[in-house]
């Protein structure tokens, strides 16, 4: 054993990991919270899976549905996706015929729904209600204020 490994604490093992001890890894917060935020993405993508929507995709059609007429770098700003991806993503959308990009002048377009895009976000806002609600459920009464808070710190 390593002179690093020797000072680690014993800690908890992993869930399906057989014998592999995680210390001190589950006492790390960005380690507990991108584990958390896999258990709630993997049940997403799951429930979405119907409706061929991924959380990326979902985000981008909830910023647009609420503020029709951004154009692509402010959406992209606002949810932290990286240029690049994010002109990727909306050409995936526009193919799909549910987001549209209407010109604004010659070098700007501003983002909005079609209607297969209302009736896509309309659907796929019935699947979040369920996955909240279950989510809510795990993290007992007053869970998810106290979450949603202490998250607010971290931001």
């Amino acid at each position: 054993m390593s002179k690093v490994a020797g000072r680690l604490k014993t800690g908890k093992k992993a869930a399906g990991a057989g014998s592999v001890d995680l210390a001190p890894l589950g006492e790390f917060v960005g380690y507990a919270l991108r584990r958390a935020q896999i258990a709630v993405f993997d049940e997403f993508i799951r429930e979405f899976a119907a409706l061929d929507l991924r959380p990326a995709p979902f985000s981008v059609l909830a910023v647009i549905a609420r503020n029709p007429g951004l154009n692509q770098s402010e959406v992209a700003l606002a949810l932290g996706i990286q240029r690049a991806n994010f002109v990727v993503l909306i050409g995936r959308l526009e193919q799909r015929g549910v987001v549209e990009r209407r010109p604004v002048d010659k070098r700007s377009y501003a983002l909005h729904l079609t209607n297969e895009g209302e009736k896509l976000l309309a659907a796929a806002m019935d699947l979040q209600d369920r996955l909240e609600a279950r989510v809510e459920a795990r993290l007992g009464a007053g869970g998810k204020a106290r979450l949603m808070e202490l998250l607010s710190r971290l931001r």
